[in-house]
């Protein structure tokens, strides 16, 4: 049952397609937006530029406490 399903849906993709002669996509699956980064690589690196900032704040702070 499930290969008549599957040929009848391919029947039809291919019937919509002929009509187009020349101008028919080279896939049939949709693109995905790929991220150019990772998610891990995303999280480190936001890790890291928080972490920096976290510190230089607390550097001045404690020079401005010493200072006073």
């Amino acid at each position: 049952m499930v290969a008549k399903q599957r040929m009848k849906v391919a029947s039809e993709t291919y019937n919509k397609n002929v009509t187009k002669r020349g101008k028919v996509d080279k896939t049939l699956k949709p693109a995905e937006d790929k991220m150019p980064v990772g998610p891990w690589m995303l999280g480190l690196f936001v890790f890291v530029v928080i972490g920096s900032v976290d510190s230089k704040c607390s550097c001045v702070l404690i020079k401005s406490v010493r200072s006073d």
